[in-house]
């Protein structure tokens, strides 16, 4: 029997769907808590890729109007996740994607989408379905922060609800009016509640209501305490920093593992590091890229937002042929930065690819087969992409912020000699620092040896899920007693 049942409430999970980091987490995060004796169940929205993964589950409450239309809770598994899916096709039988339609443009009522996925994960929280009484209740960023205002004004005994900011700059900001409509009392309309700027937040409740918050590096959470991380709720952070903990993400080293992963050209281990050199020449072909002697190839799988930095690499272009350097890059986002990306790829093909959208596959292939994982962001709350560099011998090269700064130790002379470097950094998050740090990179690459090293260290770290999953456990007890 397990020592603590868990529910835990999320807009996304991997592998069933996913656009970002957060269904990472949701996914691989209960299967390491399994492990801490802790007993996780996840609330996902209905969406149809969902709702296929649960064929034959068997439903175990009904709503009879859930904002706006009739639901249901299905109940089933998908591989070892145990999964409650909210079946309210109103909400959630659509296309284009969780929160984003086939348009564009945000889905005109993600408000009421995801207060409706709130709304059961509170009444999963006090016993809706049979035989499942959670002891702690786990809300993921701003879409399941409204579970804290409903289990907080039913007026019914509620289980402990600990909150994980995933990206503060996710806020769930919409018009005041909805209030009512979303099923909340007028009193929960105030600073110390869901009023952000004469609107309401979604990510304030889940702030104001929760009796833990986590976010997801140590370093991260003490940035968004400060005015310039902060994003305008630095200060009611700050309320509530005795309750504030930063816990560092993991990877599913299993999905993650270069010694067996099927979607890489040619397995490789630390071990038999030189068999990784097959998949720098696959990641060429497939990208188009020259094969050039001694070229440094850079790797970008990222959102191509201005959160990520993307822009300063266009600003270090011109040094692609004095260094000798190349690039593979892989997201989508801001168009402006699209069209730029596009335009460098076609000026130099030879030098540059840019592929536009997201793959399972290639982003395994980028972090077999580049050097350098580049990833320039302005802040970052903890990043995965790096961890995946570490694991795979591509060498992270970041900006020192956040997750970051926790997880990559600087190549500095102290470090090189030392012989503990796994990554090279950079500070501040500007196009200067970024080029110093390339022209760095390529001199260290330039002596084999030591870049070899480099590579070990980084995929000998602990990039998994063990050491987090036990400081989630330790702390759901404690909120828990």
């Amino acid at each position: 029997m397990p020592d603590l049942v868990a529910l835990s409430i999320a807009s996304e999970i991997f592998p069933l769907v996913k656009t970002g980091g957060l269904a990472d987490i949701a996914g691989a995060l209960p299967l390491a808590l399994a492990q801490e004796n802790v007993a996780v169940s996840t609330l996902v929205p209905g969406y149809p890729a969902v709702l296929d993964a649960l064929a034959g589950a068997e439903p175990v409450a009904e709503f009879a109007d859930l904002l706006g239309g009739p639901a249901r809770i299905l109940r089933g598994k998908a591989g070892e996740l145990d999964l409650f899916a909210l079946n309210a096709p109103h909400l959630y039988l659509r296309p284009g994607g969780p929160y984003i339609g086939a348009d564009g443009i945000d889905h005109p009522d993600n408000a009421q989408r995801f207060a409706a996925l709130s709304q059961a994960g509170a009444a999963l929280s006090q016993g809706l379905a049979a035989n499942f009484t959670p002891d702690i209740v786990h809300g993921h960023d701003w879409q399941a922060g409204l579970t804290a205002a409903y289990l907080r004004f039913s007026g019914k005994r509620a289980p402990p609800f600990v909150f994980t900011i995933h990206n503060l700059a996710f806020q769930g900001v919409f018009r005041a009016g909805l209030l009512a409509p979303l099923g909340l009392p007028a009193t929960s309309f105030v600073t110390g509640g869901l009023e952000f700027y004469d609107q309401i937040s979604f990510l304030k409740a889940g702030i104001n209501f929760s009796d833990a918050i986590t976010t997801v590096s140590p370093t991260y959470a003490r940035e968004i305490l400060q005015p310039d991380q902060g994003m305008s709720f630095d200060g009611i952070l700050r309320a509530r920093e005795e309750v504030l903990y930063g816990i560092r993400n993991g990877i599913d080293t299993q999905v993650w593992n270069p010694a067996a992963d099927p979607l890489i050209a040619k397995n490789f281990s630390n071990r038999k590091l030189a068999a990784r050199a097959e998949n720098t020449h696959a990641l060429r072909r497939k990208t188009g890229l020259a094969e050039i002697d001694g070229a440094l190839l850079l790797g970008v799988v990222s959102r191509l937002s201005s959160q990520k930095g993307l822009d300063l690499v266009l600003e270090c272009l011109p040094l692609f042929e004095p260094l000798n350097l190349q690039l593979v890059l892989l997201g989508a986002g801001d168009p402006e930065l699209e069209e730029a990306f596009a335009e460098a790829a076609a000026a130099a093909p030879e030098r540059i690819a840019a592929h536009f959208g997201y793959s399972e596959g290639l982003a395994h292939l980028i972090q077999a087969g580049a050097h350098v994982l580049l990833a320039p962001s302005r802040f970052e709350p903890c990043g995965l992409t790096q961890l995946c560099a570490l694991r795979y011998g591509a060498v992270p090269l970041t900006s020192r912020v956040g997750g970051f700064a926790d997880t990559i130790i600087d190549a500095n002379d102290m470090a090189l000699s030392a012989g503990c470097a796994t990554g090279l950094q950079f500070t501040p998050v500007a196009a200067d620092a970024l080029a110093a740090a390339l022209r760095k990179a390529a001199g260290i690459f330039a002596n084999p040896a030591l870049w070899r090293q480099i590579q070990l260290n980084g995929m000998k770290s602990d990039v998994g899920w063990t050491q987090p999953a036990r400081t989630y456990a330790n702390l759901f007890r404690k909120i828990a007693a």
